[in-house]
């Protein structure tokens, strides 16, 4: 799993079926201050995500299918959980938003 603030919706209207009726998000993983790490990728959203939520994704195929119910679905990746904070020992960091982030 990673973690990741969402950057953008996307809009499609044509679809391969693993994505048809499902939200597509652009997200970009970050560390756990909230910076950048890495590049965006791709998500099917199952939480409700929406722009500038950070969120937990799901990279791993056969779980991924398993929980959309897809045994032969072409999803990579998957934004699972919408993150309100992270706590480092013991005290709860608050991630900040991509204009916050120095």
């Amino acid at each position: 799993m990673l973690l990741a603030r969402v950057v953008a919706n996307v809009v499609s209207t044509i679809k391969e079926g693993s994505y048809q009726d499902r939200k597509l998000l652009v997200v970009q993983p970050v560390d756990q201050w909230g910076r950048d790490v890495g590049s965006s990728l791709l998500v099917v959203d199952m939480c409700q995500a929406g722009e500038s939520d950070h969120v937990l994704v799901l990279r791993e195929g056969n779980s991924i299918r398993s929980l959309m119910g897809l045994p032969k679905g072409s999803v990579d990746a998957l934004a699972v959980g919408v993150v309100d904070y992270v706590q480092m020992s013991g005290r709860q960091v608050r991630l900040p938003d991509r204009d916050d982030v120095e």
